[in-house]
């Protein structure tokens, strides 16, 4: 068993500040404004956090994670260290999240510190801008992607709204309230002859059965459901998460679960393999997005209005921490993007281990993200005054 955290914690040790057995912390030994030589130079690092199992567990923040990003700031409500939140969940519009992060954790977040699992689903609006797309998912999935700037989207409840009978358990549910429309009313656009040109998982699915469904119809007919076999349309996951932490005790099914049940029922149904593309950690590109972001912030006031100074210190960050409960999404990526990533291994969600993971050892393992920010600001402000 191969072991990278720098500090294991095992029941002999009861000693360790990480232990669930002390109640100990890391004490910063300078305020932590004296991390920076000037007014607003940032310092040399940044710090990436996970969400769900690691700041929150469903809408309860979670190992003392408020006071944890407090100490991010200064006294005055400035930010002093560039992180931000990298995680596979969505459905909202990262506008949205930021205001609901702040308004649960108490410091002011901005929207450019929020990066979903759509979130890489920009880069794609030049090649669909004018194409008709669906998006589906739970929360907003059509508004996240008409706000990215795709100008003909429908979400997945309205567009298989359009045609009659192509949902045959239908009748047997309960009709959302805030239904879009209903069977029988004029489409946006038309559907019986526009080709459905892509289809973007945006967030987790809610209705499976019905989204598997219109999904293998739309893939397997060239974007025309109840035509003749066609040329498969681009499909888009935000994410592939098998399992996430969320409010109930043990994990639940993600989007990745969802994309193994469509994928073995359409490759069961249609001559050809599924094709499609997934984002969200651990893939390459999100850790590099992550990183040019965490580098393009700058200190922010209270208000949530970017400081502009001359003082500003536009240095490229040596060192980036991925915090997340995750060792297969979120240590597993901080390690194929290789350097400057250093992975952190949380104890509040996914991962419970006493000890590190054996596939994908963490760089360190901690109990919270409390202990996580108390190990980094210890490290930093010891290194710049070494």
């Amino acid at each position: 068993m191969r072991f990278r955290s720098i500090l294991r914690v095992s029941g002999s040790r009861a000693k360790s500040p990480f232990s669930s057995h002390s109640s100990s912390r890391f004490e910063t030994k300078r305020p932590l404004s004296q991390l920076c030589t000037t007014n607003y130079e940032r310092p040399s690092f940044g710090i990436a956090f996970d969400i769900d199992g690691v700041i929150l567990r469903g809408r309860k923040p979670i190992g003392n994670s408020p006071l944890a990003l407090r100490k991010l700031y200064d006294e005055s409500g400035t930010l002093k260290i560039p992180f931000l939140f990298l995680t596979n969940g969505g459905g909202v519009p990262e506008s949205k999240r930021a205001l609901e992060l702040s308004e649960l954790l108490g410091v002011d977040i901005l929207p450019s510190q929020v990066v979903q699992g759509h979130s890489p689903f920009k880069k794609l609006v030049k090649s669909f801008e004018n194409e008709l797309i669906v998006a589906l998912g739970k929360g907003e999935p059509a508004k996240v992607m008409s706000e990215y700037g795709f100008k003909k989207v429908l979400s997945m409840d309205e567009y298989a709204s359009y045609f009659d009978n192509i949902d045959p358990l239908a009748p047997y549910k309960v009709a959302p309230k805030d239904n879009i429309t209903s069977n029988g009313s004029s489409p946006r656009y038309d559907v019986s002859s526009e080709r459905v040109q892509a289809a973007f998982v945006v967030s987790d699915p809610v209705d499976w059965s019905r989204d598997i469904q219109v999904l293998c119809d739309i893939l397997r007919t060239g974007g025309l459901p109840g035509k003749e076999i066609g040329h498969q349309p681009p499909l888009y996951f935000a994410a592939d998460d098998l399992e996430y932490q969320a409010a109930f005790p043990s994990e639940r099914l993600g989007m990745g679960a969802f994309r193994i049940a469509l994928e073995s029922i359409f490759n069961r149904i249609h001559p050809n393999a599924l094709e499609y593309t997934s984002f969200g950690k651990p893939h390459p590109f999100v850790f590099k997005n992550a990183e040019n972001i965490l580098n393009q912030l700058q200190p922010f006031s209270r208000n949530n209005h970017v400081v502009h100074d001359e003082n500003v210190v536009a240095h490229p960050l040596t060192r980036l921490y991925m915090i997340g409960d995750n060792p297969v999404v979120d240590i597993k990526g901080a390690q194929q993007a290789g350097h400057p990533w250093f992975s952190v291994l949380t104890r509040t969600g996914v991962f419970r281990g006493k000890e590190n993971h054996e596939k994908y050892p963490a760089d360190l393992v901690v109990d919270t993200v409390e202990d996580a920010v108390d190990y980094i600001l210890d490290k930093e402000i010891i290194s710049v005054h070494m």
